[in-house]
């Protein structure tokens, strides 16, 4: 078992959340596929997306519904400060997960995190478990609860 999928149980299990992580025989790297290989919708697929902050210099994680969009200005406003993009060096320095991975719970470090109101319409969201190809579902406030995610509009 990877690293990062024993990160993700860990925080699952210590916040209380008796998730059973899964593995897929098909990629979850995007919402779609996600949404295809757990039998959902789209929008119950917490996307991960993470960006880079311009005057902190520290990755900031939005979750989102699968179907939603980022608007860079709006989460921009919200973070408080420009952001940029992430590259993937930075997002494995800050997160422990690599792109196509990237899990709401079970980081390294401390990230700032927002999530879309959206997922609240759900009483069940799906997100990544570390890998491309592993997953946990996971009641949406529960799963908000935590990664620690502050409420806001950005999509």
């Amino acid at each position: 078992m990877s690293k990062s999928l024993k990160r993700v149980k860990a925080a699952l299990a210590d916040g209380g959340i008796a998730a059973n992580v899964i593995e897929m025989s098909d990629s979850t790297r995007t919402a779609a596929d996600a949404a295809r290989a757990c039998g959902c919708e789209i929008d119950q697929i917490a996307k991960s997306v993470i960006f880079r902050g311009e005057t902190s210099g520290h990755v900031l994680l939005f979750l989102t519904a699968g179907g939603n969009q980022v608007d860079a200005a709006k989460a921009s406003a919200l973070a408080g400060e420009p952001l940029g993009k992430a590259d993937a060096k930075l997002i494995r320095a800050e997160t422990g997960f690599a792109i196509g991975g990237v899990s709401p719970v079970g980081l390294t470090n401390p990230v700032r995190a927002f999530y879309d109101a959206r997922l609240l319409e759900f009483d069940e969201v799906w997100a990544a478990a570390g890998t491309p190809r592993h997953v946990f579902p996971a009641a949406p406030r529960d799963l908000i609860r935590i990664c620690g995610a502050t409420l806001g509009d950005f999509t």
